[in-house]
Order: structure tokens, then sequence, then C-alpha cells
């Protein structure tokens, strides 16, 4: 492994056992506590220590000079309740999209800078797409992926765009961060993301995002079909279709 994927898998390591120190003590930790028990160099933990409490995984205790987990490490919980709640809640609605389009559709979350099938219903026709549970694609190359990327908070999304590299699936996917930016601002203004060809030739999709109270995308529900029955009148159908499915999810999840 390189020195740089060494010292990222170290980084990583010692954020953990920071977070799994911290949820054993009822009592915010000094840096000196925290150095001592973990083996961190205090140069180092400084840093560490600082970037967490930035980004409100941390809470610093100005009067004890400790520190505790903050609200961002009980939001990541909530966070992961709520996908669950949502997956076991989608199944149903999806079996009813696959119906009434007859149409495959999915329900998909993020995962790192990729977007991951939870949930699926096959379509009926004879050819249609299919995916499964499991299944994982880039963000910028498909409808579920953009979706979610296009409503992620503005430093998750601008980290995102900072570090990307777009991968030529097909001739049609989608090759700079300018136009992915552009993509996005489309998708924010419509509340609906589209692509044509861009992760499988043959096939279009379509997704709409589905928010937590707070505005972040807790998962996207898409529909993914061959470019050859893709007219009007059944993009309009399954945008009807995906718009009910995410008001029902929303409501039966208790998101709404």
């Amino acid at each position: 492994m390189p020195p740089a994927e060494l010292g990222s898998v170290k980084s990583a390591m010692r954020v953990l056992d920071l977070f799994e120190y911290l949820r054993r003590w009822n009592a915010a930790q000094t840096h000196t506590q925290i150095a001592a028990q973990l083996g961190i160099p205090k140069s180092s933990l400084t840093q560490l220590l600082k970037t967490l409490v930035n980004r409100g995984y941390l809470e610093y205790d100005p009067i004890g000079k400790g520190y505790f987990l903050g609200p961002a490490v009980v939001a990541l919980g909530q966070r992961s309740a709520e996908t669950r709640d949502l997956v076991e809640v989608a199944e149903n609605v999806l079996a009813e999209i696959a119906r009434t389009t007859s149409e495959t559709c999915a329900l998909n979350v993020l995962k790192g800078d990729h977007s991951e099938v939870m949930a699926t219903a096959n379509g009926t026709h004879r050819l249609h797409y299919s995916m499964r549970v499991g299944d994982m694609a880039p963000l910028y190359a498909t409808s579920g992926g953009k979706a979610l990327l296009a409503y992620l908070p503005d430093e998750m999304r601008q980290d995102y765009l900072s570090r990307v590299h777009f991968e030529a699936i097909t001739p049609r996917t989608i090759g700079s961060v300018a136009a992915l930016d552009n993509e996005i601002a489309e998708i924010r203004r419509g509340g609906v993301a589209f692509v044509t060809e861009e992760f499988t030739p043959g096939i279009a999709g379509m997704a709409l995002p589905i928010l937590s109270r707070s505005g972040f995308p807790l998962a996207a529900i898409n529909i993914a079909l061959p470019v050859a029955r893709y007219d009007a009148e059944l993009k309009q159908r399954c945008l009807t279709a995906l718009e009910m499915a995410v008001k029902l999810i929303r409501q039966r999840a208790g998101v709404d």
C-alpha cells in the first residue's frame, strides 16, 4: 500500500478509536487524557480534534477543557436508522411503481462517492432493465446518483466536485466538473434528475430525492427504462409515479 494510503488508513483508525473512546465516557475527556489513552502524538491529535470540532463531530467544554461527542455523530446514527426505515417502507412502494409503469425502479442511498441500490422492483416488460440490491454506480453517472449529489449540503458537494475523477463509462457519460455543476443547478431548479445512456447504453433514467426535514438527501428513487420506449407520455407517467412514491415513502417512514 502506498505511503499516502497508509496515512489515510491511520487517520481513519484514529477517528474511529476516538469516537469509541469518547462513547464510553459520560464526562468530557481532555487532550492529555485522549493522547495517553489512544497513543496519538499530541501534535497530530491537536489538528484532529480541531477538525472534528469544526465539523460538529466533537464539542469542546472550555470550562473543563475536555472534548465529547457532538451533534454530527448523533445525526449519523439517526440517518442510519432513517435509511433502514426507508428501505422497509420503500419495498411495497417500488412494487407499485413497477406495476403501474411496467418499468424497473429502485431506492438508492449515498455510499461514499457512489450511489447504492438498497431495494428494487423489476419491470414487467419482456425487455426491461434489471437492478440488484448492492449495485453501485458513480454519483455523476446515474439519475439516482445525481439526485443525491444535487441535494447534498454545499460543503459536501463542493468537496466531491473538487476531487471527482470522471470515467467515460459510455460515450455519453458526463466528463467535466463544469458540466456536472450545470446539471446539479438544473436538478435543483426542477427537482428531478435525468440521464440518457450515461451509465448503460440504451437505458434512460429519472430520479427524485427523498429529503429529510433538514433537506438532506436520505435516498433517491429512480426509474430506469430502455430509450426505445422513452416517449413523452411514458416520461410523464413515470414522473407522476415517482412523485407519488416520494410522498408515500416520506409519510410512511415518518419523515414528513
